[in-house]
This record gives C-alpha cells, structure tokens and sequence, in this order.
C-alpha cells in the first residue's frame, strides 16, 4: 500500500465568483453531499482569488476518501474575459448579423496569453485562434 497517497473519490468542477464562495448553493449542494467541510473551502477558494474580484473563476474540487480535499484553480472563462475587453454585458443573440462589440489583436493576444494553461494549443498564436473562434460565436469582431 503506497505511504502518504489518498485515493481520490470525486473531481467536482465550479464555477464561482472570484473572493465570494459561501457555503449556499452551489457550493453546499455539489460539495455537502461529499463531506467537504465548506467553511474551509469557501475560505481558502476566496483567499485564493482575492486579488480577481468581480471575475468567474473555475476550480476543480478533488475530494478524497477521507474527506479532504485540494483545489485547482482555472483560468477565468474565455467568455468572460472577451465581454470584459469588449466592454459589453453579454454576448449576441444573432452573432452573424449583429455584432455587438470589438477587440483588438492585442487584447486577443492578452486574453489568449492568460487562458495559455487551459487551452489545447502549442503556441500563442493557436490559443489565439480558439479565443478569436469564441468571440466570433459571441458577436464580438476582432480588429487589427
């Protein structure tokens, strides 16, 4: 038996805003069932994204059988981060015929650069091209 190593039970994916986890749902409901303590983990998930207030940040809960647990934090979602460059609420309703806000090839470049870890891309350029694929599908135009 492998010293030191705790088998893992459950990987729970969320989607939480940055510095304001509480123990409501989402996070009782997808990690109480689980006996995470949730005092712990809103509190270590909101030191964590102190610092990106206001953003949606991922993080995935590995839960072991003890009921510990460790957390990965994402990148912000790519959605996201192109409303924020574009200044804009939402994305279109109808991206084809109405777009509804811009960015340039550097903030592309940025948006790209941040998600790098997330994305299945060998080099900025490609991880360049998922971000420009998701603002298209928002309504959101690249120029530059």
């Amino acid at each position: 038996m492998g010293r030191g190593r705790k088998r893992e039970i459950r990987t729970v994916k969320l989607e939480l805003e940055a510095g304001r986890a509480t123990p409501a749902p989402p996070v009782g409901r997808d990690l109480g069932p689980h006996g995470v303590n949730l005092a712990e983990f809103c509190g270590r998930y909101n030191e964590a994204t102190a610092g990106q207030a206001g953003r949606v940040v991922p993080v995935l809960v590995r839960i072991f059988e003890d009921r510990s647990f460790s957390i990965v934090l994402k990148t912000p979602l790519t959605s996201a981060l192109l409303r924020e460059a574009a200044g804009i609420e939402k994305g279109s309703g109808s991206p084809n015929g109405r777009p509804v806000g811009t960015v340039s090839r550097e903030q592309l470049r940025q948006i790209a650069e941040t998600k790098m870890p997330d994305l299945n891309a060998a080099c900025v350029e490609g991880a360049m091209k998922i971000v420009e694929g998701t603002a298209r599908s928002m309504g959101v135009k690249v120029v530059g």
